[in-house]
């Protein structure tokens, strides 16, 4: 991608259309089904503020690996994942069972999932990029698979939709892809990219966002920006976000890197700057980069105990995913991080088997030690997906704190031998979401889960 940092003079400040928004979106937010905007900040289903810290993942380039990917990425600490899609115009379609499926994954393991069309990438610039209405088509017709799902994803209607080529209509058309997603009937958070490859030197987004957000019946749309090379001092990082969040206006940085071909942004200011203002960022990508910005994989290959420099940098430097990363209360944690650390899978297999009743259920669960020595004594920890609380445990004990839950062992299940096993059972209430738990630790390691 060619992302061309323009010297333009300081743009006119942001419309203001924010007192147009207020008593009305205040409203319709209060009846929102799922993520929505509210006085320039993206909430929950539950009316709580969402930051997100995630990155992006290429699902459309590889789907084999989305599932794995995707369990890692949540290991790293992130609350959040931007995933890739096609229309089917630049590369192969990825269908409604496909996003189903990456919608699946994304609640299985407790994050919230960003879809992006990546086919309009640079539109009116780049020959073979496709049109924010193509993309609008083809939200529309795997709309089955994201009716329903407004509090677990937002929309990203299309990755970076203008280049530095007639971006000036930028304004009009996110206004008329919103319309149309609006009639046809998709309820969700919309995110909008900026054009200029997405990082709007000519702040064609900065200076019209709010026209767009006011023109949006459901005033629930989130803004984002691409921090590259055009973000390479603090003050332009700081005077950029700055100015939506005085207006009051949404904004996320849905991606960004550590170095580019274009320049090299400041990494450093941009997760600064988003953290001390609220805003979320995404990292650009887990994995898969080619022609030449491979330094932008965060993971070597895929594989999660490899992180590349930016991958530290991104999960466990200052003001990094690790540090600063809440779970979506949606999945019951109370905004926590989950008890489960990052880092390989340990020397043993946990098997959850659930039997659901709707407002009750049984868990059937086995700990197998896998290693080649006796464990004499354990603690097991793992977090609810939804609103369960634990009434009975038979073989074992149990504490839970909100959606944390840690299992001890009874006198005659402290022992289990090199290769064998224990089990226990626990009956609880449920409401809502209630499917197994992503990941379980054995005394702090991870373990595989069968």
């Amino acid at each position: 991608m060619r992302r061309t940092r323009a010297a333009l003079a300081s743009a006119g400040l942001l419309a203001a259309c924010t007192a147009l928004l207020g008593t009305t979106a205040s409203a319709e937010a209060a009846e929102a089904p799922g993520f929505h905007i509210q006085d320039g900040r993206l909430l929950d289903a539950g009316g709580q503020d969402f930051v997100m810290r995630g990155v992006n993942h290429a699902h459309t380039w590889y789907p084999d690996r989305t599932d794995q990917a995707l369990a890692d990425i949540k290991a790293k600490g992130a609350n959040s994942v931007r995933v890739v899609l096609s229309t089917g115009d630049q590369w192969t379609r990825n269908d409604a069972a496909d996003v189903a499926h990456v919608i699946d994954e994304c609640k299985q393991n407790r994050l919230i999932c960003v879809l992006e069309a990546h086919d309009t990438t640079g539109y009116g610039e780049a020959g073979a990029a496709t049109s924010l209405s193509k993309a609008v088509d083809y939200w529309l017709d795997i709309k089955d698979s994201l009716v329903g799902q407004e509090k677990y994803v937002l929309v990203n209607i299309g990755n970076e939709p203008y280049g530095n080529t007639n971006y000036t209509a930028w304004t009009d058309d996110t206004k008329a892809a919103i319309g149309r997603l609006r009639a046809g009937g998709l309820d969700h958070t919309l995110m909008v990219d900026a054009p200029n490859w997405g990082q709007d030197w000519s702040f064609t987004m900065r200076d019209n966002a709010a026209g767009v957000l006011a023109a949006d019946p459901d005033r629930n749309v989130l803004f984002g920006i691409h921090m590259y090379g055009v973000y390479d001092t603090p003050a332009e990082v700081s005077d950029y976000l700055g100015r939506f969040t005085a207006a009051k206006l949404p904004i996320v940085v849905g991606e960004f890197g550590d170095m580019h071909s274009d320049g090299n942004p400041d990494e450093d200011a941009i997760m600064a700057t988003a953290q001390s203002r609220g805003i979320g960022y995404m990292g650009w990508s887990w994995s898969g980069n080619g022609s030449g910005v491979e330094y932008l994989d965060l993971a070597q290959n895929f594989d999660a105990s490899q992180l590349t420099d930016w991958g530290k940098r991104l999960f466990d430097g200052a003001d990094g995913i690790k540090a600063t990363a809440k779970e979506a209360g949606v999945f019951g944690g109370g905004g926590g991080t989950d008890p489960v650390e990052p880092g390989d899978d340990g020397a043993c297999t946990v098997t959850y088997r659930l039997s659901d009743w709707g407002s009750s259920f049984n868990a059937d669960i086995t700990v197998r030690n896998t290693s080649a020595q006796t464990m004499d004594g354990w603690n097991l920890d793992f977090t609810f997906t939804g609103q369960q609380k634990i009434n009975s445990v038979w073989n074992a004990k149990a504490s839970q704190d909100n959606a944390r839950v840690r299992i001890t062992p009874e006198s005659w299940t402290r022992s289990i031998p090199a290769g064998g096993s224990v089990s226990f059972g626990l009956n609880g209430s449920s409401s809502g979401t209630n499917t197994a738990p992503a990941a379980f630790a054995l005394d702090g390691n991870r373990c595989a889960v069968a």
